[in-house]
């Protein structure tokens, strides 16, 4: 399982790497392992505004559906368009294929993601 020490996750195994007053969001190499070959990637329309720990999206694989939850509340300025004709591309590298832009309406929810220590005590 990799854990990069320069981003944030959350218990539900989101990452977010922060840049500036925007946010990139995308799912953990521990949850794209467990899912198994994602077939199906569902993304938000740009400038949907979401609250935190809201349901945006949707990952398929051969083996289970999964929700993803925002990590942080913000209005989505991009998608990773890409993944939705080549879903397979979380599988060959989680960190590298983020699925979210979100411009941060409220930097303090930072504060309140696990550091990547937590993050593996987490997974075990």
């Amino acid at each position: 399982m990799k854990v990069l020490n320069e981003l944030l996750y959350t218990k539900e195994h989101e990452w977010v790497k922060v840049d500036g007053d925007k946010a990139y969001v995308g799912i953990t190499d521990f949850a794209q392992d467990s899912l198994g070959d994602i077939v199906f990637v569902e993304l938000p329309e740009v400038d949907t505004e979401f609250s935190k720990e809201d349901a945006f999206g949707v990952v398929e694989s051969v083996k289970a559906a999964s929700d993803l939850y925002i990590p942080v509340s913000g209005k989505i300025v991009g998608i990773n368009e890409d993944l939705i004709d080549n879903p397979e591309k979380v599988n060959e590298d989680a960190y590298k294929n983020w699925m979210l832009i979100v411009e941060l309406s409220d930097k303090l929810e930072l504060d309140e993601l696990l550091k990547p220590e937590e993050y593996k005590n987490l997974c075990g």
